[in-house]
């Protein structure tokens, strides 16, 4: 599968799908095959960074100590210290209401320990504890703004509890060719992590968030 063959998908999804009064996303999503999810080394769980932006700005919170705070508060959306951590404590409604409203948590390396401790409970379940993955443990030689600029292109790949990866790859304004070449990284990279390659993928779709799912052959 490549490029050209998810290219004219993009566009029969865009058309089959009717106008909203919000804008829609574009999903791409791969079904699988023969995975036994209950087996670890099976199960699938890494992060791509996209080739183009997805069409919606990710929101970025910074965990740092008092060293780091002057620089990190010029680059990311909210910037939460070290001395605040525990007051989430006494005060689980906010914590909540920033876990959903943020996409990635960024914390300073040294700092892991007691965000674990203090907040762990609550970003872990929602899949938004501090990833070194995804480059989002820091410290002061960081260069922030380039980890701020690497999250807006970056996807989390998942497939631990069900055969399915579904991703965002834009919005129904993205341009088709740059939600292809999107859709086709994601695809490139599942397809290197799947025991059997081809085999373990059973069908490929596009989809607007409201819209019918089309299958690219």
């Amino acid at each position: 599968m490549d490029t050209k063959s998810i290219l004219p998908k993009v566009s029969e999804a865009k058309k089959a799908s009717k106008k909203r009064k919000f804008k829609q996303t574009v999903d791409f999503i791969i079904a699988l095959k023969e995975l036994n999810l209950k087996n670890p080394e099976e199960q699938l769980d890494f992060y791509v960074g996209l080739p183009f932006p997805t069409g919606r700005k990710k929101k970025v919170c910074a965990l740092v100590g008092l060293e780091l705070k002057p620089k990190a508060e010029g680059v990311f959306d909210l910037v939460l210290q070290e001395s605040q951590f525990d007051s989430f404590k006494e005060d689980k409604k906010k914590l909540k209401k920033i876990i959903k409203e943020y996409d990635y948590f960024v914390a300073q390396a040294n700092l892991m320990a007691k965000v674990a401790g203090s907040l762990g409970k609550f970003l872990g379940p929602k899949g938004k504890m501090p990833n070194p993955k995804a480059g989002c443990v820091v410290d002061m030689k960081t260069d922030l703004k380039a980890t701020y600029e690497k999250l807006q292109n970056l996807v989390r790949v998942s497939a631990k509890s069900q055969a399915q990866v579904q991703a965002a790859v834009g919005t129904e304004d993205t341009d088709d060719l740059q939600i292809a070449e999107n859709c086709h990284s994601i695809y490139d990279q599942v397809l290197h992590h799947l025991p059997k390659g081809e085999l373990n993928i059973r069908k490929v779709l596009v989809k607007l968030t409201m819209g019918p799912a089309i299958e690219v052959e």
